[in-house]
């Protein structure tokens, strides 16, 4: 039984009246250990005939066994095992991938057959050594000659046992001298067992074979009967390609097979180390824009609702005007006995009056302009808002209309800077008064003004002598049970209604409003989260496009590890990674520099906040964008016909 058998084989390309027969059935058979030379002239269709037997094409019709077994319905993966494990290439062109070096190159089918990096290695290594290039095994296929190139590509064709040579051209693209030592290679494989086809359309070259099959126009001119003396020779290297059925994958072997793909496609990205970092920075972008966006989207949430915190939440505001007028106005609706009204319902603390006023303050030679609020002794006990030094005025001073003054924190540190202000008296617009107390620090208020650039002093004083108005300027009220809020306020509501026989004032729920600012907050990081995830999504697309560019120009890569023995999920795995591996780690650069970008936002005076999720949910989408985008490029890759690809430039 002849080991390769070929029997009415045609092959044809394209399609209608450009359809184009390059094989006019074929018929043949190589027999185990013997020497083939096929010759022809250029388009003789020399080069298909070869592509077929070592399973890189099929025919259009006819039938092609191998050892006996009809390969026709063979999967992708079982033709990429035979090619692994039974078929050696040479190509006219040496077909080295330039990214690895001689040694790199010649483990190449070894890595798709399993075999451990140490195994590989010392095999590399002797194959290497035993055709005299153990001194360039760490060289680049650039630093190499044409014959050391060819030699490179025979001990790749062994690695894997390589029970069939086959030798497209091999001395094409040599000299006389290294042609001659590739012919005297090829006939010492011969010797030891090794099954040779050789392609050639050089007569000379082809009379060193066994036998010589001559085609013309994709036809058998000539094809002689092997000699008995080749048929019945020992042979050492037989098939290792025994049962067909699929092998299953083992977890063990996936695992292995994903650390090789890894290595790899780093390998692959040094090699463009200028274009792996133009790929990088649109991820880098991407994360750093969500990172930093969403931080200070955070940051402004939160000083929002600080901010409002300070006002007090357990607090409603009444303020003369219609329900749906735009802001304050000059309506006199609120008057002191509705204060007095309120604070005889449940639920309340305290209803205060309020009144305003922009006034002067003189303390000896110094001069300062700030803001008078006169209201009520429960003040600091409804704002929360403790008194720093001395005390804040009583029931009694209000009733006595007594002049007495406590400062925000920034008056005092103004007019007094570091001495005690305490028991000082002080000209309000020209009226004198005895300070008795400073506030604590409070900050800046939702409208980003100074609160602690005001002074305060009981309403019956204020409005006798700086204010003079009758009317309020608005009712601060504090609420006991904030889970009770809604229905104090519908009970005030009710009963100014009821007062003032008309609905003349406007109510505003604190706790209300910080809801709905907070929703407000949270539409706005969303906002900013979009717009940073857009430029996240154009470094997906800008990661795509690499990998497609990198796809078109690796065809030729693609196709010499196909004839290696690769699978489809192989060179799926490492095209899939390598967008992986960008994204990743474009991913982990965007991170810190988002975080830093963070910091210095923050330390210019914008409010930030670092939430972990965030980071890793940037981080998981820069993951992910490798993956979808890193999908196509892949699937492309590991779809492309070996033979194309081998053409490939």
């Amino acid at each position: 039984m002849s080991l390769i058998e070929l029997r009415g084989i045609y092959r044809k390309f394209g399609s209608g009246e450009g359809k184009v027969t390059v094989l006019n059935d074929v018929s043949l058979d190589i027999n185990e250990g013997e020497f083939v030379a096929i010759i022809g002239a250029s388009g003789s269709g020399k080069s298909t005939l070869m592509n077929i037997i070592g399973c890189l094409d099929k025919p259009s019709s006819g039938t092609y066994k191998f050892n006996g077994r009809d390969i026709s319905d063979f999967k992708k993966d079982e033709l990429a095992r035979l090619r692994r494990e039974s078929f050696g290439f040479i190509f006219q062109s040496y077909h080295l991938i330039h990214s690895l070096t001689a040694l790199g190159n010649v483990e190449v089918p070894s890595i798709y057959a399993g075999l451990s990096r140490s195994e590989r290695k010392q095999k590399a290594s002797e194959l290497l050594s035993s055709l005299g290039l153990e001194h360039r095994a760490d060289f680049y296929p650039s630093q190499l000659s044409g014959g050391q190139q060819q030699r490179v590509s025979i001990a790749r064709a062994l690695m894997n046992g390589g029970q069939i040579i086959l030798a497209d051209e091999p001395t094409g693209a040599l000299d006389s001298k290294s042609g001659e030592e590739v012919i005297n290679l090829l006939l010492k494989l011969c010797e030891l067992g090794h099954t040779v086809v050789l392609i050639t359309h050089d007569a000379k070259v082809a009379s060193h074979a066994h036998r010589t099959i001559e085609i013309k126009d994709g036809k058998i001119l000539s094809n002689p009967t092997p000699k008995k003396e080749d048929s019945d020779k020992n042979v050492i290297a037989k098939s290792r390609f025994g049962n067909t059925n699929k092998a299953t994958l083992s977890p063990k072997m996936f695992f292995y097979e994903m650390i090789e793909a890894v290595s790899m496609a780093i390998s692959s990205l040094r090699m463009n180390i200028f274009r792996t970092v133009l790929t990088l920075l649109g991820i880098v972008i991407g994360v750093a824009s969500v990172i930093s966006m969403l931080a200070i989207g955070d940051g402004a949430k939160e000083d929002v609702l600080k901010r409002i915190t300070s006002m007090g939440t357990n607090m409603i505001m009444v303020f003369p005007g219609m329900p749906n007028s735009q802001g304050r106005n000059s309506v006199e609706t609120l008057v002191l006995s509705d204060v007095e009204a309120i604070n005889q319902l449940d639920n309340i603390i305290a209803a205060m009056p309020e009144a305003r006023k922009s006034i002067t303050l003189r303390y000896n030679n110094n001069d300062k302009s700030t803001n008078l609020n006169a209201n009520s002794w429960a003040y600091p006990q409804v704002r929360d808002w403790p008194i720093a030094k001395g005390v804040f005025f009583t029931k009694d001073d209000e009733q006595n209309y007594a002049k007495v003054l406590v400062l925000g924190d920034s008056v005092a540190k103004d007019l007094f800077a570091n001495d005690d202000p305490i028991g000082k008296y002080i000209l309000v617009d020209s009226i004198m008064f005895q300070i008795i107390g400073v506030m604590s620090k409070k900050g800046a208020s939702v409208m980003g003004d100074d609160e602690d650039d005001v002074v305060f002093t009981p309403y019956p004083t204020g409005n006798l002598h700086i204010i003079g108005q009758k009317y309020l300027r608005n009712i601060r009220i504090g609420v006991a049970d904030t889970t009770k809020m809604s229905q104090t306020e519908e009970s005030i509501t009710s009963l100014l209604k009821q007062r003032h026989g008309v609905e003349d004032f406007r109510v505003l729920n604190m706790t209300s409003l910080m809801e709905s600012l907070e929703q407000t907050q949270n539409t706005f990081t969303i906002l900013l989260g979009s717009i940073a995830a857009i430029s996240l999504l154009v470094g997906g697309i800008g990661v795509m496009n690499i990998m497609l560019v990198s796809v078109t120009e690796r065809t030729k890569e693609i196709g010499i590890r196909v004839a290696t023995g690769a699978r489809g999920r192989n060179i799926m795995q490492q095209f899939l990674i390598e967008a992986l591996i960008v994204s990743a780690f474009g991913g982990l650069i965007g991170m810190v520099l988002g975080v830093i970008a963070s910091f210095i936002i923050g330390h210019l005076g914008m409010p930030v906040v670092y939430n972990l999720m965030p980071i890793i949910l940037a981080f998981s989408c820069a993951f992910f964008t490798g993956l979808i985008f890193g999908f196509l490029p892949a699937r492309k890759a590991a779809g492309l016909d070996p033979v194309v690809a081998l053409a490939g430039e």
